[in-house]
């Protein structure tokens, strides 16, 4: 319990968190630029939850001692990892179903008015797939699948962090 409450504290957790949520923005960019998938909503509010743990861990390692900077940086983590494993399970939702009216896919990302993201970045936030396409799957679980499953983990990973750092510090 002590090693897991720990990593709070740790630049190399931090760093990992940062490291492994780039090389998903990297790994995405392939699949769009280079595979030719072409991203749907979905993707790109994925995209954004999976930026959102990139920031998490900028944001932990510039003062991991800090209480107040640890605690920006578990908020962003953690809202970023659930909020990215309820659109992937609405993905998987939306290509799965076989009611075609039960789902909508919007063709422009509802991002707030102030930071029109898709506007500023278009090569990176436009949508310009649909979200029932299943354009790739590896081990029979499409695109959104794996991303269910990898923020799953970065889900549970923040809770057990977390809630080991609050155990141990209570002690």
């Amino acid at each position: 319990m002590n090693w897991l409450s720990s990593l709070s504290s740790s630049k190399k957790a931090w760093a990992l968190l940062a490291l492994s949520a780039g090389l998903f923005e990297v790994t995405a960019l392939y699949f769009q630029y280079v595979m030719g998938l072409e991203p749907c909503i979905m993707c790109i509010y994925q995209r954004t939850a999976m930026l959102g743990l990139f920031a998490a861990g900028i944001v932990g390692y510039l003062s991991p001692t800090n209480w107040l900077v640890k605690g920006l940086g578990f908020t962003i983590w953690g809202v970023s990892s659930i909020w990215g494993w309820v659109i992937a399970r609405e993905h998987i939702n939306m290509q799965t179903t076989t009611d075609p009216f039960a789902f909508t896919c919007d063709i422009v990302p509802n991002f707030p008015s102030f930071m029109p993201l898709h506007e500023w970045f278009p090569a990176f936030f436009a949508a310009t797939g649909d979200c029932g396409n299943i354009d790739w799957s590896f081990l029979s679980l499409s695109m959104p699948g794996w991303m269910e499953i990898i923020f799953a983990f970065y889900s549970l990973s923040f809770i057990a962090i977390l809630a080991s750092s609050i155990l141990v510090r209570t002690k």
